[in-house]
C-alpha cells in the first residue's frame, strides 16, 4: 500500500522527480566510472609487462628503473656493462634474458635496441605476445620495427626511411646511417606502441663514428662497411630476466643487488608497481573524494526538492489525515519516496555507466592504451549503490519530520 502511494505521488510530480533521479544517476555513474578508470589504470599498468621475473639495471631507485625500462619515462643514471650482462645471463638460475638499450630517439619517440628474444619473451595483458601487423622483424642491421602509434602518428609504412637522432632532445641526427621500416607491430596498448625498435648491433652501428658522446669530425663510415664489422655492444641500459624456478627469484635478486663488479639493481616488476601506486595514491584519493562529493551534492539536491514540495503538498497531506492516516504514515511516505528516487537513480546510473563503458572502451584503448574491463558489478560497487540508497533515506528524514509536524498541525486545525 505504502509503495503504491509513494509511486503514485512520484508520478504526479514526474518532471521534478525525473530531474532529481537524473542528477543522482549521473553522479553515481561518475563515481563508479572513476572507480572503473582507477582499477583499469592499475590493471593496464600491471599488464604492461607480464611473465618477467626481474628487471636489472644500474643502481638507482626501483620506481625509476621500472619507469625508464618499461614505460620509457625518464633516463637511466648509468648503464650495465656488457661483461656484467653476460655474467648474469650465464648464471644457472636464469632461464632467459633480454637486453634493452635506450638513449636515442626519433621525432620524440624512444628508440630501443634489443635482440630478437624481445619479441618472443615480452608479454602483456596476462601473457599476450607481440604480433607483427605488417611486414616482418628486423633482418638487416639497419632495419627497424615500429610500434602502432609511431606508424599512425608519423604516417610510416613498411619501407619508409627513418633517421635516428642522438639523445632525447638533440638536433644531431645519425643521417649517414638511415634505417628502413621492416615491420609494424599490432596495437598493444603498452609503451611498445610508442617505440622504435632496432637491434643492439644497430645501436653500435650508428655510433661507429662517435666518441665520448660526440661525432668524430670528418669521419663517416659507409653502411656497407659497418655491416662487415663486429658490432658487439659495450653496455646496455637494462635487462628483462626470467628465472627457471620462482623459488630462486629472491636469491638471484640478492646476488645481483650485491654484485661486486659494479653497482646493480634488480627489482620485481609487481613490487615496483605497488610502490608507484603508493606515490600516486594521494591523487587517487582526491579524485575519489571529488566524485563522492558529486554524489553528496545530488542527494542534497534531492533533499532540497523534497523541502520545496512540502508547501505544495500540504493539501495532499491534509487529505491523508482526513482519511484517517496517522502522522507516521506521512513520515514513512516521504522516506519511501526518497528511497525510491535514490534506488531509481542508482540503477539508472549503473546503466549509464555500462553504456559509457561500451562506447569508451575501444576509444580509451586506442588513444591511451587504457583497457577498461566490462565486468558485472563487483561487491564493492553494489555496496556503493546500497550506500546511495541508504544516504537517500537519511537525507529525507529532515524534510519528512517537517512534513510530520505540518500534518499534526493540519490535523489539529481540522478538529477545531
Amino acid at each position: 500500500m505504502m509503495l503504491r502511494l509513494a509511486f503514485g505521488s512520484l508520478m504526479a510530480r514526474a518532471l521534478t522527480v525525473g530531474m532529481t533521479i537524473l542528477a543522482i544517476a549521473l553522479s553515481v555513474a561518475l563515481f563508479l566510472g572513476v572507480e572503473k578508470v582507477r582499477t583499469g589504470a592499475k590493471a593496464s599498468f600491471a599488464d604492461t609487462i607480464s611473465g618477467t621475473d626481474l628487471i636489472v639495471g644500474a643502481r638507482s631507485g626501483s620506481v625509476q628503473l621500472l619507469l625508464y625500462s618499461v614505460f620509457r619515462i625518464g633516463n637511466a643514471t648509468n648503464n650495465v656493462t656488457w661483461d656484467s650482462y653476460q655474467d648474469i645471463a650465464s648464471r644457472p638460475e636464469v632461464d632467459w634474458i633480454v637486453p634493452i638499450s635506450l638513449g636515442d630517439s626519433h621525432r620524440q619517440f624512444r628508440v630501443m635496441g634489443t635482440t630478437g628474444a624481445f619479441f618472443e619473451r615480452y608479454k602483456y595483458r596476462s601473457g599476450q605476445s607481440l604480433a607483427v601487423a605488417d611486414g616482418a622483424l628486423m633482418d638487416d642491421v639497419f632495419d627497424t620495427v615500429i610500434g602502432a602509434d609511431v606508424a599512425a602518428t608519423l604516417g610510416y609504412r613498411v619501407g619508409s626511411p627513418i633517421v635516428v637522432a642522438h639523445g632525447l632532445a638533440s638536433f644531431v641526427e645519425h643521417d649517414n646511417q638511415p634505417f628502413r621500416v621492416s615491420g609494424i607491430l599490432a596495437k598493444t596498448g603498452t609503451p611498445v606502441d610508442r617505440t622504435v625498435i632496432v637491434s643492439l648491433e644497430a645501436i653500435e652501428a650508428i655510433h661507429v663514428d662517435w666518441q665520448s658522446g660526440a661525432a668524430i669530425p670528418g669521419q663517416s663510415t659507409s653502411p656497407d662497411t659497418i655491416r662487415q664489422m663486429k658490432l658487439e655492444p659495450k653496455a646496455v641500459t637494462a635487462a628483462l630476466v626470467g628465472v627457471k624456478s620462482r623459488l630462486k627469484v629472491f636469491a638471484l635478486q640478492r646476488a645481483i643487488n650485491e654484485y661486486p663488479r659494479e653497482p646493480l639493481l634488480a627489482i620485481l616488476p609487481g613490487v615496483a608497481l605497488q610502490e608507484l601506486w603508493q606515490i600516486v595514491g594521494i591523487a587517487e584519493t582526491a579524485l575519489i573524494a571529488v566524485s563522492g562529493m558529486v554524489v553528496v551534492t545530488a542527494l542534497i539536491g534531492m533533499m532540497a526538492t523534497i523541502f520545496s514540495s512540502l508547501n505544495e503538498r500540504r493539501r495532499e497531506m491534509a487529505i491523508f489525515r482526513a482519511m484517517g492516516a496517522r502522522p507516521r504514515v506521512v513520515l514513512g511516505l516521504l522516506i519511501v519516496e526518497a528511497a525510491m528516487m535514490a534506488a531509481f537513480g542508482a540503477a539508472l546510473g549503473l546503466g549509464v555507466l555500462y553504456i559509457a563503458l561500451f562506447v569508451a572502451q575501444p576509444l580509451m584503448d586506442a588513444a591511451f592504451g587504457l583497457w577498461l574491463p566490462i565486468d558485472p558489478p563487483s561487491l564493492r560497487e553494489l555496496w556503493v549503490l546500497a550506500c546511495v540508497v541508504g544516504a537517500g533515506v537519511i537525507v529525507s528524514i529532515v524534510p519528512a519530520l517537517r512534513a510530520y509536524r505540518m500534518s499534526l498541525a493540519d490535523g489539529m486545525m481540522v478538529r477545531i
